[in-house]
């Protein structure tokens, strides 16, 4: 294809960045293009295999201690998500069983809420209503120390890292740019890679056999990098 006509239909004003970042030449910039799509593809499997990953193991902590039924429980009246500091949670919850309706079941409302949801079980307010023990999802995770808090807090943010980047790719932003700047970057998706497979091995999960085959991230980099 030539790039006027790829350019008429991504748009100019979308494609202009990669030709940016590729000092004009517009075939590098048409490859870019589609290297960023393979990247987005990638991450963004490797991300849905991890939050499968977490959904499943808070799901399984909380379900040993509350029971069946533990989270449609916890945004009833009275249930531990019932407060005026979680009710944003418990809305959740409740939204996504009005969307079920009759096709409700424990495993289905797992299913539907979002990573969001999963990341603000590590909040403080969320946490501290679930019990405060929902670290016990990382066996492997590293002791605190005096200069570094491994707490829920740092789990939050380092799950917010992933969230906002799955959000991205979902709203089709490109990632293989330096933030805000069109400079082709790898930086920050090799970091976010490497955060997953940090989490999975706390979680005592071999992520390496777990996506066999699925992640060619550190692949799909060096094209980027060397283009």
């Amino acid at each position: 294809m030539k790039f006027s006509e790829f350019e008429a239909i991504m748009s100019s004003q979308r494609i202009s960045r990669y030709v940016q970042a590729c000092k004009g030449n517009t075939k590098k910039a048409m490859i870019l293009y589609r290297l960023n799509l393979k990247l987005s593809q990638e991450i963004f499997t490797v991300i849905s295999c991890f939050e499968v990953a977490l959904r499943n193991a808070i799901n399984k902590h909380l379900y040993a201690i509350y029971g069946n039924d533990w989270l449609l429980n916890s945004a009833k009246g009275g249930g531990f998500f019932a407060t005026k500091k979680c009710k944003f949670t418990a809305g959740s919850i409740n939204e996504a069983i009005f969307k079920l309706k009759q096709n409700y079941t424990h495993n289905k409302l797992v299913a539907e809420l979002g990573f969001g949801f999963w990341r603000f079980m590590f909040a403080p307010h969320q946490f501290t209503a679930s019990g405060k023990n929902l670290l016990q999802i990382f066996p492997v995770k590293p002791s605190s120390t005096q200069f570094l808090q491994y707490n829920n807090t740092f789990v939050y943010n380092q799950l917010a890292q992933i969230n906002e980047l799955r959000n991205r790719i979902a709203h089709h932003e490109p990632i293989c740019f330096q933030s805000g700047i069109p400079l082709k970057s790898t930086t920050e998706i090799r970091n976010i890679h490497e955060l997953i497979l940090q989490l999975f091995q706390w979680m005592s999960i071999d992520a390496k056999s777990l996506v066999y085959g699925l992640d060619h991230i550190e692949f799909i980099c060096k094209k980027i990098d060397s283009l």
